[in-house]
């Protein structure tokens, strides 16, 4: 089965909405891990809009399980990164303007910049991982490029308006899984995955790891982080 990550980046949202201590991520890191989560991932943005670098530094001391930094390819956040030491850095593409991350890393186009900062990572023992769209191109650039792993965008899939957009959004993700796993890349997923969509995800060959937040944590505030976690997992453990 896939493995958990539980995406915390949304309980700072809701600290942060008062410039306040409460809720702390760092507690609701040790509430998904008590669930059962795999992993701990949090973004931290350039404009710090939610997590915060005391919450990467607390977390670093307190997650036991797998913590990934979600962050731009910036030399700022590679030096957090590469001081502060996760398991695993996630890069994803950043602009200030979008309200969550619209799409995928252009590995491409970018790939100067990209390929510092994977070297730069993998150096100080820092797992990779690049976001990107389900596209193939991209998946060869990643592997080029020296990341042992990519996380493919499912928000195509998650957003789609119509049942039929749905499965083509959906085929083109077990596509991309497919070249994925032929390039010895570890394949995770994730982006605007759900309680209501996440089982056909689930079941996509050779997936290694789901990151999930905003839906996690919207549950949490009805039900308690502990019950929201435990039960997404129990959807992607038996996705029948």
């Amino acid at each position: 089965m896939p493995l958990l990550g539980v995406n915390i980046d949304h309980v700072a949202t809701i600290r942060q909405a008062r410039r306040t201590i409460e809720p702390d991520p760092v507690w609701a890191a040790s509430l998904a891990e008590l669930a059962g989560a795999h992993g701990i991932t949090v973004h931290l943005r350039e404009d710090r809009r939610h997590i915060q670098d005391r919450d990467v530094r607390v977390l670093r001391e307190t997650v036991q399980v797998k913590l990934n930094l979600e962050m731009g390819a910036t030399d700022e956040m590679t030096g957090i990164a590469v001081d502060v030491r996760p398991d695993q850095c996630t890069l994803v593409p950043e602009k200030r303007e979008e309200l969550t991350t619209e799409g995928g890393l252009d590995v491409i186009g970018n790939r100067d910049r990209v390929k510092r900062c994977v070297d730069q990572l993998l150096e100080a023992g820092i797992e990779v991982s690049l976001f990107i769209d389900p596209d193939v191109d991209q998946i060869e650039a990643s592997r080029e490029v020296g990341a042992h792993a990519v996380e493919l965008h499912t928000g195509a899939y998650a957003d789609a308006p119509t049942a039929s957009d749905a499965d083509r959004e959906y085929n083109a993700l077990v596509a991309a899984a497919e070249a994925t796993l032929q390039r010895n890349l570890v394949l995770h997923m994730g982006h605007g995955l759900t309680y209501r969509n996440v089982v056909p995800v689930a079941r996509i060959a050779g997936v290694s790891e789901l990151n999930i937040g905003h839906s996690i944590v919207s549950r949490a505030v009805l039900v308690g982080f502990e019950r929201a976690v435990r039960e997404m997992k129990e959807l992607i453990a038996d996705p029948s």
